[in-house]
């Protein structure tokens, strides 16, 4: 367990040193759906997350019983310090999905952010917590009798891209990526490999290369391409 905390953690600075769409270019070449799309920060400052999936799932009234505000404090102290809590609201934009009293609990829990796939309420008072939400928008109205909690620990969605509990949440001013648990080395590898060619031509156009010679000479175009070398 300690060895799989370490290498965990190992692995999450690592992400931290990329953004998503290095990332992106990472799932791409494995051929794994992990980047849902119209899922962002909710406010300009919104800082970078990378942790492990606590996931929620909220439906419409009448679809389950338990109360939305008790499911998502049960999500949240089922979560551990450094997870990020995952809301599946299917994209719905006119209920909303979390509020300030579950962001102090979602921090106060050492959570360490949410990414939701809907919109949420109190913007301001997680600038003052300082926990980074991202989402489809934002809403002033309560969650309270507006929607359910159909489980938590579970596999949720974000925007049609499954997360199951442990996959590797990042997000950042791109949008947000998952990683499937098994994958994450994987991907990681081809993410900091593609950043660093990019890197090399920006390099290259900086020192006089012409651009088009730059880009043609690490094959920019195959880069995510199956059996692609530099």
């Amino acid at each position: 367990r300690m060895n799989a905390d370490a290498e965990l953690k190992r692995l999450i600075a690592e992400y931290r040193m990329l953004s998503t769409a290095n990332v992106s270019d990472g799932l791409d070449r494995l051929g794994i759906k992990g980047c849902p799309h119209g899922i962002g920060p909710l406010w300009d400052a919104c800082t970078k997350i990378v942790g492990p999936a606590a996931t929620l799932k909220l439906v419409p009234v009448g679809q389950a019983e338990e109360s939305p505000v008790l499911g998502t404090l049960e999500a949240v102290k089922l979560g551990h310090p450094g997870d990020v809590l995952v809301i599946d609201q299917a994209g719905r934009m006119d209920v909303n999905s979390f509020g300030g009293v579950a962001g102090f609990t979602t921090r106060h829990y050492g959570l360490v952010g949410c990414v939701i796939d809907g919109v949420t309420r109190d913007i301001d008072e997680f600038k003052q917590l300082n926990l980074p939400v991202y989402g489809r928008g934002f809403i002033q109205q309560s969650i309270r009798n507006r929607c359910a909690c159909a489980g938590y620990a579970i596999e949720v969605q974000l925007g049609g891209v499954p997360v199951r509990p442990g996959d590797l949440i990042m997000a950042d001013e791109n949008g947000i990526c998952v990683i499937p648990k098994g994958k994450m080395g994987e991907v990681l590898t081809f993410a900091q490999l593609f950043k660093s060619i990019e890197d090399k031509v920006i390099e290259a156009v900086r020192s006089g290369v012409d651009p088009v010679l730059a880009h043609d000479r690490v094959r920019y175009d195959m880069m995510t391409a199956a059996g692609y070398k530099a």
